[in-house]
């Protein structure tokens, strides 16, 4: 044991957050992937995988924040889940900074549409399971991709990096794990990897600027939710804006739709700018306050 710990602590610090978030994110996802397709096969009309993992997902999230064996690690654990406290003050403002990032990430996707070929997911059919099962499944699976993906990326792997290389980079190397891990779900290719680095920089921003992955949470189990309800709507997920793929500029030339996300996109993103930038001051001014505490 010696040794490895030994070996262990060489490994520059990227490598150890990578490693040590993706077996977090394992260890929080796999039990709900395997419970709910277990469930869906067997008495769908109880939803029996819900109270399971939940049980679960609270011990789950209590361990990752530094309780159980080993408590030579717990102190790591507490500080690697960024699970701090948030002042009242600041919500407000993380949460308003965190929408307005989205919305431009949704504006990002509308732009590129136009310019590549994004993947169109398949129609679920829900109607297929009853609607309770279906509903307490897919608050489930927004809780536990919240939870489990945000303390994971936003915690396990982006902190330590962001101490040693700086938010930039930590941002980066996130989003890129972020997207490559969701490479797994059948819709999605390397073309989304745009979104998927837009969307941890929205997230990723939040951790570090409040250094705390409870807004995150809040808006990823949330958005999660939106887009499962949104796909069994419409068909489609959240990044495609429209039912039918648009013609590419490159095909068409530009028109008064695709200049008008354009600017759109402009607007919003300035002003989330702005949010952050209004978020990054609430939070310094903050930071004492909590310090004294």
């Amino acid at each position: 044991m010696t040794t490895v710990h030994a070996l262990w602590i060489r490994l520059p610090v990227l490598i150890q957050a990578v490693v040590t978030g993706l077996a977090v994110a394992t260890a929080g996802t796999i039990p709900w992937a395997t419970l709910v397709a277990a469930n869906i096969k067997h008495k769908p009309a109880l939803p029996w995988a819900v109270p399971i993992m939940a049980v679960y997902l609270w011990l789950f999230w209590r361990y990752v924040r530094g309780e159980g064996w080993p408590q030579s690690t717990a102190a790591a654990r507490r500080a690697s889940s960024r699970a701090n406290g948030l002042p009242a003050d600041l919500w407000g403002p993380a949460l308003l900074a965190g929408v307005l990032g989205l919305v431009s990430v949704l504006l990002l996707q509308g732009v590129l549409s136009r310019v590549v070929v994004l993947p169109q997911q398949r129609d679920l059919d829900a109607a297929q399971y009853p609607a309770l099962s279906v509903l307490l499944w897919v608050l489930m699976s927004a809780v536990v991709a919240g939870v489990v993906e945000e303390t994971s990326f936003r915690g396990y792997v982006q902190a330590p990096i962001e101490r040693r290389h700086g938010p930039v980079i930590a941002i980066l190397v996130t989003g890129s794990l972020f997207g490559l891990m969701h490479l797994t779900h059948p819709e999605v290719t390397l073309v989304l990897m745009p979104y998927y680095i837009a969307v941890a920089a929205v997230y990723g921003a939040l951790a570090h600027l409040t250094d705390s992955t409870l807004p995150s949470m809040v808006l990823h189990a949330g958005g999660n939710a939106f887009s499962a309800f949104d796909l069994f709507a419409r068909g489609r997920s959240e990044w495609q804006l429209s039912a039918a793929p648009k013609a590419l500029i490159w095909e068409g030339g530009l028109d008064a739709p695709f200049l008008a996300n354009a600017v759109a996109l402009f607007v919003v993103a300035a002003a989330a700018v702005w949010a952050y930038s209004e978020l990054s001051h609430a939070a310094r001014t903050a930071r004492p306050t909590r310090a004294e505490e």
